[in-house]
């Protein structure tokens, strides 16, 4: 009784602050009830010719591809995570912090430099023409563009989640019972298999379902490809078939999936309790030689040579030798897309310090669950957030419209849908939950006292977030707003469905030249969106160089 009457005070006390973050909580849940609020006039005639043509198909194909991803970041990053933490080998203090280096390739733009590097005029199928002196029909070899060229491309490029939180798990693992495992006769790799493996299983786990969210999100990729999943159904519903009703419940089965994904990854990571104590002694490596060594090196190389350094080798190769267009419109491309991110960027970091503040002075949980909302965004699809932001946005430009010709006889035109306020919003949605862990994680260090010191002084809520709080975390401040700018530069999906016309980024523009078979041409923003993308990979290289 007394916390709530508390709390109840602390609301009469910030009123404008509570309000706020209510707002904030409200604009960001708003596309997932527009996805549901899409069945409410029943099931679109294109939706009903869908489920009996190509769902099928789009289910099959979605299942099957994370399949394959989970399959292939487990293989990938669980045993560079165990090598790179248990043993001493030639290169080991590197591969620590290459292995996630993949991380800063966005899948799309793998994908473009391996269809150029294998395709049949690419330089490997010549090379093997010319070797053996074959002809175009004299042999097979494998299609990257396909399924499972897809599920390559993907587990390439995400095994580093899986990679990042294993070898946390594995550092922080008590040295003890890893010992009492040896001195009871059981060999490395068994000791692995029945210690370090069952301590270390919800972090592998929370690393691979962050891998399938990514695979479920991803546009670029599977469209290059070809293969045909939801996000892929969900564009052409609203673009080829011109059925924004379908589209949007072909989005609610994609939205139900990422939420089936969700708690099976919450349920997994709740019934697994691990007390692993503390290290009770330094971790002590073992070193490596001969082939043991060879072996623990081409762990850790091959998926840093074959998710990085070979496709970034492959675009710079392209860049070089290219015939491009006039610089000037990819200038102008990069132009857009900096801007958008770096708008994007600050409006999620202005509205995750609002949410965190409003949390830290009203404590409880109306607060709190207005800070968890974001979440739901951050494991949202873009082009589910596009097509829920898209649909009442339009119906609002339209009243407004008729509003104001009677009004004023004068109509302003597509106010929302029509400028990149929407596209904002759908950025704002989509990644504000990254803002807010990181602005969360170090408002929480500033202990209450300070709070306290400041309105004996005379300060009030205001002017203690601005003048005390924010210069404290301002690191923390801007480390949110690169990461939010480099995810918001490599958004393609909700940038697609939402985008105005004439409006061209660095990932449109991109996807674009290779749609039309221009992969040479795509080579130079492919390369501009990786070197972005590199600036929050080296902040956590750092990091890690840090950790043992």
């Amino acid at each position: 009784m007394a916390k709530a009457m508390t709390a109840v005070s602390a609301r009469m006390r910030h009123p404008v602050l509570v309000a706020a973050a209510f707002l904030i909580a409200a604009l960001l849940v708003s596309p997932h009830l527009g996805i549901l609020f899409a069945w409410a006039d029943g099931p679109s005639p294109v939706w009903v010719q869908l489920l009996e043509t190509v769902l099928p198909r789009y289910t099959g194909a979605t299942l099957a591809l994370c399949a394959m991803v989970l399959v292939g970041v487990l293989l990938i990053g669980v045993p560079g995570a165990y090598v790179v933490t248990s043993f001493e080998f030639p290169g080991r203090s590197i591969f620590r912090w290459a292995l996630i280096l993949p991380l800063a390739m966005p899948a799309y733009v793998v994908a473009y430099a391996y269809t150029d590097f294998l395709q049949h005029p690419g330089p490997v199928q010549t090379l093997l023409r010319a070797v053996t002196g074959w002809g175009a029909r004299d042999y097979w070899f494998p299609n990257i563009r396909s399924l499972p060229g897809a599920g390559l491309v993907f587990s390439l490029v995400l095994y580093p989640y899986v990679y990042m939180l294993a070898r946390t798990a594995f550092i922080a693992e008590a040295v003890t019972m890893t010992s009492v495992a040896r001195t009871l006769g059981r060999t490395r790799f068994g000791t692995f298999i029945s210690v370090a493996l069952p301590i270390a299983r919800p972090a592998i786990f929370g690393g691979a379902m962050l891998a399938l969210m990514e695979v479920l999100a991803d546009f670029g990729t599977v469209a290059h490809f070809g293969v045909q999943t939801f996000t892929t159904g969900i564009y052409r519903a609203w673009f080829s078939l011109g059925d924004r009703l379908a589209a949007a419940q072909l989005a609610t089965v994609l939205l139900a999936i990422v939420i089936v994904v969700l708690l099976v990854e919450r349920h997994e990571r709740g019934r697994r309790r691990y007390d692993a104590s503390r290290p009770s002694a330094e971790r002590r490596r073992a070193a490596l030689d001969g082939w043991r060594a060879l072996v623990a090196f081409l762990i850790c190389a091959v998926p840093v040579t074959l998710g990085f350094l070979l496709p970034l080798a492959i675009l710079l190769h392209l860049a070089f030798s290219a015939e491009t267009q006039s610089m000037a419109r990819y200038l102008a491309a990069a132009r857009t897309s900096f801007t958008l991110a770096g708008i994007a960027a600050i409006l999620c970091v202005a509205a995750a310090l609002t949410l965190s503040y409003a949390e830290r002075l009203v404590p409880g949980p109306a607060t709190r669950l207005a800070g968890r909302i974001t979440l739901l965004g951050y494991a949202t699809p873009g082009a589910i957030i596009a097509v829920g932001l898209l649909i009442p946005m339009t119906s609002l430009d339209g009243a407004l419209n008729r509003i104001m010709q009677a009004s004023f006889g004068y109509t302003p035109g597509l106010i929302l849908t029509g400028s990149i306020v929407a596209l904002l919003f759908g950025y704002l949605v989509r990644f504000m939950a990254v803002a807010l862990n990181t602005v969360d994680a170090n408002l929480i260090k500033v202990t209450p006292s300070i709070d306290a010191a400041a309105r004996t002084l005379g300060a009030g809520a205001g002017r203690t977030l601005l003048s005390v709080h924010v210069p404290m975390i301002r690191p923390a401040l801007v480390t949110a707003a690169l990461i939010v700018f480099v995810d918001v530069l490599k958004e393609l999906p909700a940038t697609l469905i939402m985008r105005p016309f004439n409006v061209e980024t660095l990932a449109t523009f991109a996807h674009r030249l290779a749609s039309d078979e221009r992969l040479a041409e795509a080579a130079i923003p492919s390369i501009a969106i990786v070197a972005v993308g590199l600036l929050p990979v080296i902040l956590l290289s750092r990091a890690i160089g840090r950790q043992a």
